[in-house]
């Protein structure tokens, strides 16, 4: 397969679609995991099911939805040694006059309060518009997930305004903050 192979690197930072060879990085990171610290965060979780084929066909699923245009997925991986962070994922929501995207984040919360996602969405953000053509990139956050606030607010995101009854979740239509950032020429 001709895979998507879009990359950025920080200071700190590589950003990158995982690669088969990620799968003991990856999870190790989930393994790690502290509790959950919020109703956002998942915390710990069973990785029982996460075998090495399981994780193949994951990273080929992530390729098909890149190339069919309607998912990126990067994994974020701390440059000095290679851990794996958490990932960004990227989703279209519409293109021709458009060029309009979804941006979703998760640290592994043992990596939380580190500046890691500060940084990568910041760079997650500016790799969506020069190599992924979007004009306008949205985050959709629960009205009481402060922490994924102040992640959006501190990348350089602005409130655009409140969604109602916008995401059906866990049962219920709930309000979603929309934070954006346009492309800038």
């Amino acid at each position: 397969m001709n895979g998507f192979h879009s990359r950025s690197e920080t200071e700190w930072l590589v950003i990158r679609p995982l690669a088969k060879q990620d799968y003991s990085n990856w999870l190790h990171a989930f393994e790690a995991r502290h509790p959950s610290q919020s109703k956002h965060d998942q915390g710990r979780r069973d990785m029982s099911e996460c075998t090495e084929e399981w994780f193949e066909r994951l990273v080929d699923r992530h390729q098909e939805l890149a190339l069919d245009d309607k998912a990126y997925i990067f994994g974020l991986f701390r440059k000095a040694d290679g851990a794996h962070l958490g990932m960004i994922d990227f989703s279209t929501l519409a293109r021709d006059e458009f060029q309009w995207g979804r941006i979703g984040y998760s640290i592994h919360n043992q990596y939380w309060r580190k500046g890691y996602g500060r940084e990568a969405v910041i760079e997650a953000i500016h790799l969506a518009f020069s190599d992924l053509n979007f004009h306008r990139i949205e985050a959709h956050i629960n009205l009481d997930n402060e922490l994924s606030v102040k992640l959006a607010e501190s990348a350089g995101m602005q409130l655009e305004c409140t969604r109602n009854a916008f995401l059906y979740e866990h049962g219920e239509w709930t309000d979603h903050l929309i934070y954006y950032r346009n492309a800038l020429f």
